[in-house]
């Protein structure tokens, strides 16, 4: 049985996942006997635990429902293809028997698992520490610091999930059955303590690529704050990540496509080859890394397959009304093989002004140009409709919104942030391009809702308008801050990077801000539905003691 209670005492899970790697480390040899007592030796085997962990907690952009759970079914995100069984049709479907909750409740637990591996095994005396600039105990901190981190990081998505869940911090020998669901309030101190802890000992720069960094770390304790209602702490590890020196608002164009005459410094970070810091990212602070071709371990991601469109499938008529043609081919430089699986709501399009740098075609989809076979190699000419020639434009649409009764539009416009796939195989379910999964503008933002929950709405102001000021938007006004208004903003700015229903269940918005916004599930959604049910099979397997489902099950 594919339960918690099984998986959470899998000492062997991040054993197993030892080959693991990044980009940066695939010329790692792993021991030949994977086991804690070989592993777990020196700094060697604890780096590359550490791999195994990270490798773990790439799923949140690798697999599509671990994406979906975190961005799906919000004010800015909502289905425009069937496969989403809850997000469109709320209802019966989120149940304790969903096999995709169930999968990303085990996820999250995986990597507690995985990180209290790491630290119950540090605790060896024998341990060699010593390796690379540092001392052995700076080593040692920094591994532990790491597993710590990312134990919280997945603590905090499992309470905006679930509520209350099971707090486990040592490494379980046997099989247990009798866990018990420990408060929201106490879980989220322990995840300061982690994070607090991480903080002191992650370096400013990721100790390798894809790995957290201090200021990421930072921005995470200042979110967990403002969740149980601290803004003054949460303001100033706000203030500790955006006055660090290493990290800065992106304001000019660099590196690939720096020449390009329709990018911006917004959207040159989300393009190959600009999306980490040593490519001249100086605002990323976490970015997953992804790798297809000529891997050890080739993970991609699923996020640009789920949002792209499926603009194959667009049936454009004649300029005179005559039968349409499904016009436009796959190529790279379309995103590939777009499957639509969710995309985002019309009021997230109309939520722009015309002249934000983040809303433009070279960072949201909103048209397409007829291309012949030369223009698209080598992947074929578009066919052309009636009274169009090669050069042309067509135009996505988004008058209706998306809805129960009007969805699957594969005209609809969508973020080119995830935008990739594997050109040398349409058909591939996974782009390889890394992801930045977390960078200062989130920073900056949590900070202005910090200063206005401390009653300064025009300090808000002033750090909400370093942000829009990068992408040419109106500067906004002290006196129409409000916490619905930085909502807004998030959305525009950290749209499929931020976990838009952890956002808005920590603000306690999600079911108004949906109701309002998102009319394909958001309007079958129910109070109920604000926590996730407890997969049944995790009740089930606790057999010694009662574990309780939340409410509405």
């Amino acid at each position: 049985m594919n339960i918690l209670f099984k998986k959470i005492i899998r000492i062997s899970l991040v054993i197993l996942l030892l080959t693991a790697c990044s980009k940066s480390i695939l010329d790692e040899n792993p021991p030949n006997i994977l086991a804690g007592e070989t592993i777990f030796k020196d700094l060697a085997g604890f780096e590359s635990a550490l791999n195994g962990l990270y490798n773990v907690a790439r799923h949140g952009r690798w697999q599509s429902e671990k994406i979906e759970n975190a961005i799906n079914g919000v004010d800015n995100m909502t289905s425009n293809y069937t496969r989403s069984k809850i997000f469109y049709n709320w209802e019966g479907t989120n149940s304790p028997a969903d096999d995709d909750l169930l999968e990303t409740f085990n996820w999250l637990y995986e990597i507690v698992n995985a990180s209290n591996t790491i630290i119950a095994y540090s605790s060896d005396a024998k341990i060699n520490w010593t390796g690379g600039s540092d001392t052995p105990d700076g080593n040692k901190n920094r591994v532990i610091a790491e597993a710590r981190a990312l134990r919280a990081w997945a603590f905090r998505r499992l309470t905006y999930s679930w509520g209350d869940v099971p707090l486990t911090l040592t490494l379980e020998s046997t099989v247990r059955t009798d866990w018990v669901r420990t408060p929201v309030a106490e879980v989220r101190k322990q995840a300061i303590k982690d994070y607090k802890f991480a903080q002191q000992y992650v370096p400013t720069e990721a100790s390798k690529q894809g790995r957290i960094t201090k200021g990421a770390v930072q921005t995470l304790l200042a979110e967990m704050y403002l969740t149980i209602g601290k803004p003054d702490s949460a303001l100033y590890w706000c203030d500790q990540a955006i006055n660090n020196p290493a990290y800065k608002l992106v304001t000019a164009r660099y590196g690939v496509n720096k020449t390009y005459p329709f990018g911006s410094p917004f959207g040159d970070m989300f393009k190959e080859g600009n999306q980490n810091r040593e490519q001249g990212n100086t605002e990323a602070l976490w970015v997953f890394q992804f790798e297809l071709a000529n891997a050890v371990d080739p993970q991609g991601s699923e996020l640009s397959r789920a949002l792209t469109a499926n603009f194959n499938l667009w049936v454009i008529p004649g300029k005179l009304g005559e039968t349409g043609v499904k016009a436009l081919t796959y190529t790279a430089e379309r995103g590939g093989r777009g499957k639509s699986y969710f995309t985002p709501t019309k009021w997230w399009i109309d939520s722009y002004e015309s002249g934000d740098d983040r809303a433009q075609d070279y960072i949201m989809r909103k048209y397409y140009i007829l291309k012949d076979a030369s223009t698209n190699a080598p992947y074929g000419a578009d066919k052309l409709p009636k009274g169009y020639k090669v050069g042309d434009t067509v135009f996505c649409k988004w008058t209706q919104p998306i809805t129960a009764t009007n969805w699957s539009k594969p005209d609809w416009p969508y973020s080119r942030k995830s935008e990739s796939c594997d050109p040398s195989n349409m058909a591939n379910d996974f782009g390889f391009y890394d992801q930045i999964y977390m960078r200062l503008a989130d920073t900056y933002l949590l900070k202005a809702e910090a200063q206005l929950k401390l009653g300064n709405a025009s300090g808000a102001a002033t750090t909400i308008n370093v942000i829009r000021a990068r992408s040419k938007a109106t500067p906004v006004l002290a006196a129409d801050v409000t916490l619905d208004y930085i909502l807004d903003e998030r959305s525009r700015e950290l749209f499929i990077e931020e976990e838009r229903r952890g956002t808005l269940l920590r603000t306690h918005k999600w079911y108004e801000r949906t109701k309002a916004h998102n009319f394909f599930g958001g309007d079958k959604i129910a109070l109920r539905d604000t926590l996730f049910p407890i997969p049944q099979d995790v009740i089930d397997a606790n057999l010694t003691k009662e574990f309780p489902q939340n409410p509405g099950w």
